[in-house]
């Protein structure tokens, strides 16, 4: 299944609005963290290349999943809502149920960087200085001869 062609600018664009109108009745913790994550993906837009910017922004986002179920269920407004705080505790629902689909598009934006998740490929731009057939001890003396220890 090919994922759509999504700007990372639009995901964000979008989370940043439907954040917004659920700082309506969520405030504090849920606020805190949705913007963090936010800046996070800030990061990731302003750095196109950087591997680590956009794996702390889908990392981030993972975690806010299970931020805002726990916030959400523990403060929601249980009786008397108004127009207002049912639009802006809709919202926040929203942004939730839409985090796993943006976690999917970002992971597949994470791929495209170049990222992996899962063992180490050793992708290490470094290249060692020592040929594998020319070992020397790393105390020796010009002579070649090691260090001997002296016995006291």
């Amino acid at each position: 299944m090919e994922l759509p062609a999504v700007n990372l600018k639009a995901i964000l664009l979008v989370h940043w609005l439907l954040t917004t109108w659920g700082c309506i009745v969520f405030s504090g913790p849920y606020t805190w963290a949705n913007f963090t994550i936010l800046a996070l993906g800030v990061w990731a837009v302003a750095q196109r290349d950087s591997i680590d910017a956009i794996s702390m922004f889908l990392g981030g986002l993972v975690a806010t999943i299970f931020l805002d179920i726990v916030h959400i269920s523990i403060f929601y407004p249980r009786n008397g809502l108004t127009d207002t705080e049912r639009f802006g505790a809709g919202m926040a629902i929203l942004s939730l149920l839409l985090k796993p689909f943006s976690c999917c598009l970002i992971y597949h934006m994470y791929r495209e960087r170049g990222g992996f998740l899962g063992p180490s490929q050793e992708h290490s731009a470094y290249q060692t200085i020592d040929s594998s057939e020319a070992r020397t001890e790393p105390f020796a003396s010009p002579d070649g001869r090691g260090h001997t220890s002296q016995g006291y």
